[in-house]
């Protein structure tokens, strides 16, 4: 089963959901702008893309320009912004077991399914 983390404002995640849609696989949508990550189920899916917080950071976002640019941030404070503010998540994630990525460009999701 593929897990998609999904932003249904972000054209690419749309575009990645309506992929995923024509799959024979089982698809699970999670809105996580309405189902917010725990601590615990956002330090799976950081395991499972082999990154470290500040990559799955949109740092152009204007939240994290006025409250965290330019500042030392632990990775566990990075997290802890994430969740405070889901809109800084990379978007869409696709996970499928142990692995995970996010699909942009869409192409990538391949490299899982």
């Amino acid at each position: 089963m593929l897990t998609i983390y999904h932003n249904p404002r972000c054209s690419k995640s749309r575009e990645c959901n309506t992929y995923l849609s024509t799959l024979a696989e089982k698809v699970q949508v999670i809105n996580y702008m309405e189902t917010p990550f725990t601590k615990e189920q956002l330090k799976q899916v950081l395991q499972k893309l082999g990154i470290s917080p500040i990559e799955l950071v949109r740092t152009n976002e204007a939240i994290w320009k006025s409250e965290y640019k330019g500042k030392e941030l632990s990775h566990s404070e990075i997290i802890t912004a994430m969740l405070k503010h889901p809109r800084l998540i990379q978007r869409p994630i696709v996970v499928k077991g142990d692995k995970a990525v996010v699909a942009r460009p869409l192409e990538t999701v391949t490299s899982i399914l």
